[in-house]
Parts: C-alpha cells; sequence; structure tokens
C-alpha cells in the first residue's frame, strides 16, 4: 500500500485557532475551500496538543512574562474543542496529524483515532515521547531543525528497526526565516544521504513569497508544510503564517513546480512525437559500393549523411555491438534500411544481462558502488553467455585482490588454470558445483575453498550464486583455458558500467 506520506501539504494551524473553537472551525471550512481546488494534491491539517497542567511546570505556570507560557496559555482548548476541530477536519474529507510536546497527550490522540503524527524539531531526540509514539500504528513525519547528523542517523534508525512508515522534513526554526537562513540544499542532503527515506520541507519564509517552494520541490521534497492563518478583526495572523489568498497562490506555484518537475525517481517513458523528431535530425546509413544479398557490410563499405528516409538506419543503429547484413542487392548510395537489411543488435543482449545481475544482486542483499565496472566473460560469444559464461565485478586490486563472481542460472564457467595466483573462494549466496582437478565440491553458503596455483577448477550453478574471490594480485594474461578456443577467442570479455537498480 502506497504511504499516504507521499506527495503531501500539511496546513499547520498550530496555535492559530487562537483558543476559540468557532475560529478554529472556520479556520478549517475555509482553506479546505481552496484545498477543494487542486484534486491533484493530498492534503493534512496539523494541530499541536499539549497538556498544559503537565506540560508547563508548576512553579512558572502563571508566569505570562514567558512568551510560550502566555501564548499556549491563551490559546488553551479542552479535549472536547480539539474533537470539534478534528470532526471538522475529517467532514471536510482531509486528513488529521498532530504534534504531541508530551507524553500526556498521546493518550488523547489514541482516543481520536488521527491520521498522522508529527515530530517537532525541538522534540526530534525527545526518546521518552518517541519511545511513546512509535507505540501508535500511525505513520510519523518528524522536522530535523537544530539537529546534527549523528542525531538524524540515531532517529532514522529508531523509526527504521520499529519498520514505521515516515519521512523526515528540512526545517529551519526561526519564525520567520531569513533567505541566507533557508538552505534548501539540505533537502539535496537528506535526499542523498538517507535515500530511502522520504524528505519534506517545513517552510516558515515571508508568506508573500512563491518561489522558494518551486526550488525545494525541484530538489525533490515530497511533503510541504505551510503554517495557516485566517485574519480577524479579533485575530491577526502573524508573521509566519499564510492567509487564505497567499496559501491559493503558494498552492498554485507548488502544483506548477510539480508538473514541472515530473518524474524524477526513474526515467521517464520515451515520447513518440520527440523521438520521430530526433530521428528526422540524424545521419542516414548509405553503401559506397554495390553489395550482394547475403554479404556481410562492414565498416569501410558504409558513409553517413543527411536526411535519413523513412525506415532507414541511421548513424545511430550503428556501434561496435551492431552487424549488418544485406538480405537484398543495396546499389551504390542506396540508403541501408529495414526493408534491404537485417541487424544483429548486440547491445539489447548487454542490457539483459545487466537486468539479470541487478535482480540477483538485489536478492542477495549485495551492496555494490554505483557505478562500478562490470566484466561479461563469455568464453564462446555473448550469444551463448547464458550457457557459458560468468560477471565478474572486481572491488580491490592492489597487493591482494577481492573480486565478486556472479553466476546466473544454469550457466557454467569452464576450466582453467592461473599461474601466477592464488585464489580463494567463499559462496556468499545460491548455490555452487566447484570442480578441481575432476572432483566434484558442492559448496555450502559461507564455506571457503582455496585453489592453489596451477589447480584446474570450473563450476556450475543450478539457481544462480555469488562467490567472493580473494586472491593474490589478478594479472592479465593468467588465465589458461583448457579448450584452446576459449583462449583464441581475444574478444571473449566486455567490460560495461553496472548501476544498481534504485
Amino acid at each position: 500500500m502506497p504511504s499516504i506520506l507521499k506527495n503531501l501539504i500539511v496546513l499547520e494551524i498550530a496555535n492559530n485557532h487562537m483558543g476559540d473553537v468557532n475560529h478554529g472551525t472556520n479556520l478549517i471550512d475555509t482553506y479546505s475551500k481552496i484545498c477543494n481546488k487542486f484534486q491533484n494534491l493530498n492534503f493534512a491539517f496539523k494541530l499541536q496538543y499539549r497538556d498544559l497542567d503537565t506540560f508547563i511546570h508548576k512553579s512558572v505556570k502563571n508566569d505570562f512574562d514567558n512568551h510560550y507560557v502566555k501564548r499556549f496559555s491563551e490559546t488553551r482548548l479542552a479535549e472536547k474543542d480539539f474533537n470539534k476541530l478534528i470532526d471538522a477536519i475529517k467532514s471536510n474529507g482531509y486528513l488529521s496529524m498532530v504534534t504531541p510536546f508530551d507524553n500526556k497527550s498521546i493518550k488523547l490522540i489514541t482516543r481520536q483515532d488521527i491520521d498522522i503524527l508529527k515530530v517537532a524539531s525541538c522534540s526530534f531526540t525527545d526518546w521518552p515521547l518517541l519511545e511513546e509514539m512509535v507505540q501508535l500504528d500511525k505513520p510519523i513525519i518528524a522536522s530535523t531543525a537544530g539537529a546534527s547528523e549523528g542525531d538524524i542517523d540515531s532517529v532514522i534508525s529508531f523509526f527504521k528497526n520499529r519498520e514505521k512508515d515516515f519521512a523526515i522534513m528540512h526545517c529551519v526554526a526561526q519564525y520567520p526565516t531569513p533567505n541566507q537562513k533557508l538552505n534548501l540544499s539540505q533537502i539535496d542532503y537528506l535526499t542523498n544521504r538517507y535515500p530511502d527515506t522520504t524528505i519534506g520541507y517545513s517552510t516558515h519564509e515571508d508568506p508573500s513569497n512563491f518561489s522558494f517552494v518551486l526550488m525545494a520541490a525541484a530538489k525533490g521534497a515530497k511533503i510541504f508544510e505551510k503554517h495557516i492563518g485566517l485574519p480577524t478583526d479579533l485575530y491577526p495572523v502573524n508573521k509566519y503564517s499564510v492567509t487564505p489568498a497567499q496559501f491559493e497562490k503558494w498552492l498554485e506555484a507548488l502544483s506548477l513546480a510539480l508538473i514541472v518537475c515530473g518524474q524524477g525517481s526513474k526515467r521517464t517513458p520515451i515520447d513518440k512525437a520527440e523521438q520521430d523528431s530526433l530521428i528526422s535530425l540524424r545521419r542516414g546509413m548509405f553503401v559506397n559500393k554495390r553489395i550482394e544479398k547475403g554479404e556481410a557490410i562492414s565498416r569501410k563499405d558504409i558513409y553517413f549523411a543527411f536526411p535519413p528516409s523513412q525506415n532507414q538506419f541511421t548513424a545511430n543503429d550503428y556501434s561496435k555491438y551492431s552487424s549488418f547484413v544485406a538480405k537484398s542487392n543495396i546499389e551504390l548510395d542506396e540508403a541501408i534500411s529495414h526493408d534491404n537489411a537485417n541487424i544483429l543488435e548486440r547491445r539489447s543482449v548487454l542490457e539483459g544481462i545487466t537486468k539479470k545481475i541487478n535482480i540477483l544482486i538485489t536478492e542477495a542483499n549485495i551492496h555494490l558502488p554505483s557505478p562500478v565496472e562490470m566484466e561479461i566473460s563469455h568464453h564462446y560469444g555473448l550469444d551463448k553467455f547464458y550457457k557459458f559464461g560468468m560477471v565478474i565485478f572486481t572491488l580491490v586490486n592492489r597487493t591482494y585482490c577481492k573480486k565478486l563472481l556472479v553466476s546466473l542460472p544454469g550457466q557454467v564457467h569452464p576450466a582453467q588454470f592461473h599461474k601466477k595466483k592464488e585464489e580463494s573462494f567463499r559462496l556468499i549466496y545460491g548455490d555452487l558445483t566447484l570442480t578441481i582437478d575432476g572432483k566434484d565440491l558442492i559448496m555450502k553458503l559461507g564455506e571457503i575453498i582455496t585453489i592453489e596455483k596451477g589447480m584446474v577448477h570450473q563450476f556450475t550453478s543450478l539457481k544462480g550464486s555469488v562467490v567472493e574471490e580473494i586472491s593474490d594480485t589478478h594479472h592479465m594474461n593468467d588465465s589458461f583455458y583448457i579448450d584452446d578456443k576459449i583462449t583464441q577467442n581475444k574478444n571473449r570479455k566486455t567490460i560495461i558500467n553496472f548501476y544498481k537498480n534504485l
């Protein structure tokens, strides 16, 4: 089930209900009408809960010289009042969300069946509060203002270890936040450091600014939080909360940003109109001599020129991975096309191998750098790779060498020996039958077997395997195959960059 936290707009009411239930419900109703205009977005209204009798120390509960004590006391609501606000949120069809600042407030949340919990920046490492919050079966959003890298690491590990559905927010706890303090590139930092975590942006800038949310969306934020207010003769709006008119303009800017940014987690599908336009600008393939039916067309037989004709092969079709054979006679200066030639395109074969290796590596829970060089061994040719072959990732090659040897199901690595290096195999995933000097050894997971210099060895896997190879320095031309056809095949390896699945 997809998380409700993604592409979420949080309307932070905080104390802007002003301790007046009617004002609070009017606030919710007014902003709900605006939200109704943006059906492509997901909305949650957020309240803040403090059990003032226990939250504020008894020695200062009447100290109204303290700005926060005064503010919290003047906007105090009873449980029945909060129930009315929650009812107003739900009756308008939107998600309810609460930030509890103390453990007792969590009891109120359980009675109200709130949809989402929020951890305020000041509570980010309030472990007694977090320990109780994670007991509820609710998704959690946590703001990171003032948190160190170690704090964020710890809280994320805390949520992950408890298998919580959670997100973290880049936030600056200055109200309003000066432009030079917004530090929007922290969204990049959080996204890069925690790639599996949803990242949001809790915004406190000047409410008349509609540009910064565009930047946050472009940087990949998936949740956006905004303080909302409803100006009346009795209740003015503070300097960091939007008015209804400002909020609608802010949403219009955000909606445009999301449309313009589009899909960022994977490559977008090819647009046919765009593709056709680009093909029309390519150089077509032509022959510089007469080609007979059945003849292989080599590079010396080809030239490239603009414009290409319909159904013609272009320069983009030609590479070291492609070859062409005439299926009818082709005259001098004639276009090479699908009508008169067949193409054998091996790049798609390499892409298929990469996909299969990616699946196996993911199943094995193997983590590799990305990109990393992937060596595809196809001893008898690429077309026979799935029968005879292997993929090698060389991770270290100094005085010692570490490789990962990946075999797909049913593959055989032909018999060979080394004159210079000794190597040890450790099976870390799958199954492997290792044959050394004619003796079959069925390896167990975790088992280590050492192959000394000169020992003839080959191996095969029924279901696929990953072997960790530790050896002396790897030397080029130190693999001697028993079948001389392999030795004579100088093109038995293809090296490409391997990118892990996202």
